[in-house]
């Protein structure tokens, strides 16, 4: 058997399964669940509160820092995965190479910090 057949084979069987968990979960929704539209259920939700304002508001740029460093950050945390299931094979040199990628995640943090990228008013 081919070693890549070893190695995918348990993967295609798992995403196989959640497709299929999540085609009788929807299937079961449609044919079962209730089907009495009203006033209510076509509107917005929006928190539990009433839609006010128009929906072309403006957002401070603030906002949008914020999401972009989350989005940064989160982006660069998932690079540390690889690097810790493979921790035993990369040795010291894998350890220095993570090391200073976290050294430069830590300069960026503190550069927008004090740039104030982190402060909500």
């Amino acid at each position: 058997m081919a070693p890549w057949v070893t190695t995918w084979f348990p993967i295609a069987i798992t995403l196989g399964f959640a497709g299929l968990v999540v085609g009788v979960m929807v299937s079961i929704n449609s044919i079962l669940g209730p089907k009495r539209p009203g006033l209510v259920k076509s509107e917005a939700f929006e928190c539990g509160n009433p839609p006010s304002g128009s929906a072309w508001g403006r957002f401070s740029v603030r906002f949008y820092q914020t999401a972009i460093l989350f989005l940064v950050f989160d982006v660069e945390i998932i690079f540390l995965y690889p690097w810790a299931v493979e921790l035993r094979h990369l040795g010291l040199f894998g350890l220095v190479e993570v090391l200073i990628f976290v050294a430069i995640l830590v300069v960026g943090l503190a550069y927008a910090w004090q740039r104030g990228a982190l402060d909500w008013d």
